[in-house]
C-alpha cells in the first residue's frame, strides 16, 4: 500500500513542464512501455502508449511506419523514390534541436514490440489540433493573434525547408496558451531540390533565417544521420538556398520592417535546455 501512495504522489507531482530535452529523452527511452492503443485518425497505425517509470508515467506518440516505394500514386500527383518512415521523426526533432526552434516535441528511437519506432513526447497541455480549430470556427484571442501569425509563418518555413508533404491540420497541435507543437514527419525529407510552395514564403522570423545560413553539410550529417541520406541532405541545403535567397530579395524590394519580424527567441524557454 505505501508503495502504491508512493507511485501515486510521484506520477501526480511530475513538473513536466520543467523537464529538459535530455529528462525527456532519457524517460522515452527507458521507461516500461505499460499500455500500447491505435489512434484512430492517420493512415499511418500510429498509436499512444503509456511509459511508466519510478512511478511517474507519460505517454508517446508512436509510429513505426517505414516504406518505400518506387513509384507512389497519390490521388493528385505521383511520386518518384517514395518514402513514408519513422526516422523523418527523428530527423525533424534534431533539425528542430540543430536550430533551437523548440516546435517539434522531443523524439527517440527504440522497438515496440519487436519493431523500430519513433517514441514522440505526448503533449501535456494540448487544447485541440489545427483540424479541430477549423471546425469550431475558433480564432486565436486578440492577445495570442500577433504570436499565432508569426508561429504558422515559421511552420510554413520549416516545411519548406524540410519538404513536408503531408502537413494536414491534424498534425499541428494547440496548446492553451495557443503554443504550437508540429508532429508526424514521416513523409518529410524528399530529395527535391525546389520548394514545395513558395508562396507559403510570406515574412520570415529574423532568428529563423540567420540559423538557415549557418546550416552546413557537415553539422547536419552529424545531426541528421543516419535517419537520412546523402541525397535527403542535398535537397535540403539546396531547398535552404532556396528560401535565404528568396527572403533576402523580399528584403530588398520590401524592406526588412515589412518582411522579417522577432519570434524565435520567445520560444528559448520553452523547456529547459
Amino acid at each position: 500500500m505505501l508503495a502504491l501512495l508512493t507511485a501515486l504522489l510521484l506520477a501526480q507531482s511530475a513538473d513536466f513542464a520543467s523537464w529538459t530535452h535530455a529528462q525527456r529523452e532519457e524517460f522515452l527511452l527507458s521507461a516500461k512501455v505499460v499500455k500500447v492503443k491505435t489512434l484512430t485518425q492517420g493512415i499511418t497505425n500510429s498509436r499512444r502508449a503509456t511509459l511508466e517509470k519510478d512511478g511517474v508515467t507519460h505517454d508517446a506518440h508512436v509510429q513505426a511506419v517505414d516504406e518505400y516505394k518506387a513509384q507512389f500514386q497519390g490521388t493528385t500527383s505521383s511520386e518518384l523514390n517514395f518514402k513514408d518512415t519513422y526516422k523523418f521523426n527523428l530527423a525533424a526533432y534534431r533539425l528542430d534541436r540543430l536550430m533551437d526552434l523548440n516546435m517539434v516535441p522531443v523524439t527517440v528511437e527504440r522497438k515496440v514490440e519487436g519493431r523500430s519506432a519513433a517514441f514522440t513526447w505526448w503533449i501535456d497541455d494540448a487544447m485541440m489540433t489545427e483540424l479541430d480549430r477549423h471546425k469550431k470556427h475558433q480564432q486565436p484571442p486578440p492577445q495570442h493573434m500577433g504570436l499565432w501569425n508569426q508561429q504558422m509563418w515559421v511552420l510554413r518555413a520549416f516545411d519548406q525547408l524540410i519538404a513536408n508533404t503531408d502537413r494536414n491540420l491534424g498534425n499541428v497541435v494547440i496548446c492553451n496558451n495557443w503554443d504550437i507543437w508540429l508532429i508526424d514527419h514521416t513523409r518529410a525529407f524528399r530529395a527535391r531540390r525546389d520548394l514545395l510552395e513558395k508562396k507559403n514564403l510570406e515574412k520570415c522570423d529574423r532568428e529563423f533565417l540567420g540559423r538557415l545560413r549557418k546550416l552546413d553539410r557537415p553539422g547536419l550529417e552529424r545531426a541528421l544521420k543516419p535517419y537520412v541520406g546523402k541525397m535527403e541532405i542535398d535537397g535540403l541545403l539546396a531547398r535552404r538556398d532556396a528560401i535565404v535567397s528568396y527572403f533576402d530579395q523580399q528584403v530588398a524590394s520590401q524592406g526588412e520592417a515589412s518582411v522579417l519580424f522577432n519570434y524565435l527567441p520567445d520560444r528559448s524557454g520553452k523547456y529547459g535546455h
